[in-house]
């Protein structure tokens, strides 16, 4: 993978914005950190009234601005996807920030190596860790990719980690803008059936469970809505779904048992 040429970088990072000015801080500073500055960073912001917008304008590099786009997290995503120029996409959120100053080196290196042995791919993840209450948790274990694990819930692939070709959107579609929740798993669901990818066995990105966290803040609503993407796909692997199925179900009573009050206004 060469050097790009001048307007075209080898990779788009998009951060979607919102009041985000607690956090944005890190995840700039991890960014500009990068050895691989191949890069231009797009921000996609939901019309913020702190001080988020005094921060990126004195943000250094090579950055654009997409100001007060509004309809929800899939369409800011999807705004800032349209957007790139770069052949390599990925999503940083403001509560996220990469791992170390190596990152991107990494992820380039992966897709050159896959060119290389004659295997290339159209997209690759590594690992996250999740900061909680001012604590790391230790990364999870990372299984070799199967189709099979990522339709029964056996494996997961965070957003923060994982790096797409621009023309793979083209192939499979951008993210489904009707979700508020699982449009990540969707769209790896609809890019696994199509891609195999290539996986780095280490912590690329760091990110924040907080309170304010989508993923978070409805944890139950999160789970019925994940149940409803992957039922979309269960044609492809129907044991493996029936497999996910006992695990929601199981899921699905202890978050019920969490929140009754909750469950019986949904």
């Amino acid at each position: 993978m060469r050097t790009s040429p001048p307007g075209k970088p080898i990779f788009s990072i998009v951060t979607c914005t919102w009041n985000s000015a607690a956090t944005l801080a890190d995840t700039l500073a991890s960014v500009q950190a990068q050895t691989c500055q191949d890069i231009e960073h797009i921000f996609v912001d939901g019309g913020s009234t702190d001080a988020t917008l005094e921060m990126i304008a004195a943000y250094p590099g090579n950055k654009r601005l997409l100001r007060d786009v509004q309809g929800g997290i899939s369409r800011a995503m999807n705004q800032g996807i349209e957007a790139a120029r770069g052949e390599i996409v990925a999503h940083l959120h403001s509560d996220d920030y990469y791992k170390g100053p190596e990152v991107l080196a990494t992820v380039r290196r992966a897709f050159e190596q896959q060119q290389a042995a004659g295997r290339p791919v159209e997209w690759v993840y590594g690992n996250i860790q999740v900061l909680k209450d001012g604590k790391m948790a230790p990364p999870y274990a990372m299984p070799a990719f199967s189709y099979r694990a990522l339709v029964s819930g056996r494996s997961a692939i965070a957003h923060p980690a994982v790096f797409v070709r621009r023309a793979a959107f083209e192939r499979v579609g951008m993210f489904d803008e009707q979700l508020k929740y699982a449009m990540d798993i969707d769209l790896w669901l609809r890019l696994g059936a199509v891609a195999l990818p290539a996986m780095i066995d280490q912590p690329l990105a760091v990110f924040r469970d907080h309170a304010g966290s989508v993923s978070s803040s409805n944890r139950l609503k999160a789970r019925q809505e994940e149940f409803t993407v992957r039922r979309r796909h269960m044609d492809k692997a129907p044991l493996a779904f029936g497999i996910y199925c006992l695990r929601y179900l199981k899921r699905l009573r202890a978050l019920q048992a969490e929140a009754p009050a909750v469950a019986s206004a949904s």
